[in-house]
């Protein structure tokens, strides 16, 4: 067995490999399955600027054969195994994550290093890739919602930060075989990647394919991202529909931030479940709007609440401003009772996750990216269970709900509302 670095969290394992790769593992003897979720620093902010897009294309390009295998019998071979797997291009990373019993994880773990280390990218099967990325973008653009909240995290985060994953028409096309090539080695390499595994698993043996899979991957030097700033647009995107779509955001704490679950926290109380503000006082007493939400999404140093509303172009105007009013009244605290429904969602959801090794495995994997340590199921209860209404209003105080970003999409311009003095 090689020299690890092996250091045991609670009930969780970690061992870094000389070349960067960060290996983590949960064992859960009480299971049958395991599940691992695999990031590779190849996100969409990496996409050069005339190649927007192109991490996307690449995360195709990759399952179309890989090691000996063809795409064909790649699939196939995962397929055999009961693997259920997916893949997502986020912000700073693409992921591969699968799911299957664990006598069969060795031989999953095997495949999936073909892909990310040996891809075939076969040139002949580019065009092929490239309508798999066109048909996500014409659908994007058959969805005016989506497409507003695309323009929305576009002006509220500088660029690289607030692009769409699947980048533009122009782009992809324009891409070649070489411009995928050159993007996967860059961006597919062990400095900055993750492998975390959760379930029935042996940690010494799993350190073990693990080294053998991976430990001759050579690291990649990588320049770092160039901002560049915001520029001054107006809110309003002139769309032909009977319908008029809303966007507001506005800037909160990242994940790594200790007041992340407080402010996590006001945005649940602001929209999660039925019982939500924004349900209940845009939607259900109102009737403005066919649907309304607000979410908390963080990156690695940047943060935005965004919230959406959809509602009919006569209704428009009211629904911008009755749900402006709600984020500012956010401002001044939540009751004990919209914490009580909070908290109870909450815990449903960590026991859900405590019984799923995928959703564990995605845990741990984020915790490490943004925190640089596991947090334990027991920890993360704790501190659902200390949060109060007094702590978190105790920060809505400091950090108000202020600083706005609209965006609009319909047949007519709304008035803004003037910014907070």
């Amino acid at each position: 067995m090689p020299a690890t670095s092996a250091v045991e969290e609670r009930s969780a394992f970690i061992h870094t490999l000389s070349n960067g790769l960060v290996l983590l593992a949960e064992p859960i003897n009480s299971v049958q399955s395991a599940a691992f979720t695999m990031l590779v620093p190849a996100g969409y902010s990496t996409d050069p600027i005339e190649r927007r897009g192109l991490s996307e294309l690449l995360c195709d390009m990759v399952l179309r054969g890989a090691g000996p295998r063809d795409g064909r019998e790649l699939v196939n071979d995962l397929e055999v195994l009961g693997v259920e797997r997916s893949e997502n291009v986020g912000v700073s990373q693409s992921s591969f994550s699968g799911a299957t019993l664990a006598t069969s994880l060795n031989e999953a773990l095997a495949i999936y290093a073909d892909i990310v280390r040996r891809p075939h990218l076969p040139e002949d099967q580019l065009e092929q890739g490239k309508q798999v990325c066109l048909q996500e973008i014409r659908g994007v653009e058959d969805d005016p919602g989506q497409l507003l909240m695309n323009e929305l995290r576009k002006r509220t985060y500088p660029d690289p930060w607030g692009r769409a994953s699947y980048g533009t028409k122009e782009d992809v096309l324009a891409a070649t075989h070489e411009d995928v090539r050159q993007h996967w080695q860059r961006s597919y390499r062990p400095n900055n990647a993750i492998l975390a595994v959760a379930g029935n698993v042996d940690w010494d043996r799993l350190v073990d394919q693990v080294e053998d899979l991976f430990g001759d991957w050579q690291t990649v030097d990588i320049e770092p991202h160039l901002e560049k700033a915001l520029k001054e647009t107006t809110p309003h995107i002139h769309y032909d529909s009977n319908q008029c779509h809303i966007g507001i955001a506005y800037p909160s704490v990242p994940y790594r931030d200790p007041d992340y679950l407080r402010a996590w926290a006001a945005v649940g109380a602001l929209s999660s479940g039925m019982s939500s503000r924004l349900f209940t006082e845009v939607r259900e007493k109102r009737g403005l709007c066919y649907t309304v939400s607000a979410s908390l999404q963080t990156q690695l140093d940047r943060a935005r609440v965004l919230c959406y509303a959809g509602t009919t172009a006569e209704r428009a105007q009211e629904t911008l401003d009755v749900t402006y009013a709600e984020l500012l009244r956010l401002g001044q605290g939540i009751h004990q009772g919209e914490l009580d429904r909070l908290q109870a969602r909450i815990k449903s959801g960590l026991i859900m996750q405590q019984e799923s090794t995928s959703a564990r495995s995605g845990s741990i994997a984020r915790d490490w990216f943004h925190l640089g340590r596991i947090r334990s199921m027991e920890e993360l209860g704790q501190l659902v269970d200390e949060l109060t209404a007094d702590s978190i209003n105790e920060y809505l105080t400091t950090n108000p709900p202020s600083d706005f970003t609209f965006a609009t999409l319909g047949p007519k311009e709304l008035t803004i509302p003037s910014p907070i003095p």
